[in-house]
C-alpha cells in the first residue's frame, strides 16, 4: 500500500483527527492502566505488606515458653531467646537453635498441658470424661 494512502486513512492533513482527539484518547488509556494499579495494590500489595508486618510483629513478641512451628515443620517449645536465634526444646534431652525468621508461627498455648478438669455440679460426670 501507498504510504500517502495509509497516511489518509489514519487521519493525516486536518480534518476532525487533529489534537483533540488525542487528549481524549491519552485519557481514556490511562484509566484502564490507573484501574489494573488499584486493583493490584488492594488486592496483592497491602495484604502482603498486612501480613509481613503482623509476622515480624509476632516474631518480635516470641519468649520462653511458647509453643512454636518451624518453616521446616517441627514443632517444640521456645527454651530461651536470643537477640537473632531461639533454642527450641524438641524432646526431652533436644535442644535446637533456630533463626527467629524460621519460627513460622505459635500456636496456641498447651490447651492440654494447662487444662484443669472442672468438676461437675450434682456429682455429674465432666463433660470431658463422659466423651
Amino acid at each position: 500500500m501507498n504510504p500517502l494512502k495509509m497516511y489518509l486513512l489514519m487521519g493525516g492533513f486536518g480534518g476532525n483527527g487533529g489534537t483533540e482527539g488525542g487528549s481524549g484518547s491519552f485519557i481514556t488509556t490511562l484509566i484502564p492502566f490507573a484501574l489494573i494499579i488499584v486493583i493490584f495494590y488492594f488486592f496483592i500489595i497491602r495484604p502482603q505488606n498486612k501480613k509481613q508486618k503482623d509476622t515480624q510483629k509476632m516474631l518480635s513478641a516470641l519468649k520462653k515458653g511458647d509453643k512454636v512451628v518451624t518453616i521446616g515443620g517441627l514443632h517444640g517449645v521456645i527454651q530461651s531467646v536470643k537477640e537473632s536465634t531461639v533454642i527450641v526444646k524438641v524432646d526431652e534431652n533436644t535442644k535446637m537453635e533456630f533463626s527467629r525468621s524460621a519460627i513460622q508461627s505459635v500456636t496456641a498455648e498447651g490447651k492440654g498441658d494447662k487444662e484443669e478438669k472442672i468438676e461437675a455440679k450434682d456429682g455429674e460426670k465432666p463433660a470431658e470424661e463422659s466423651k
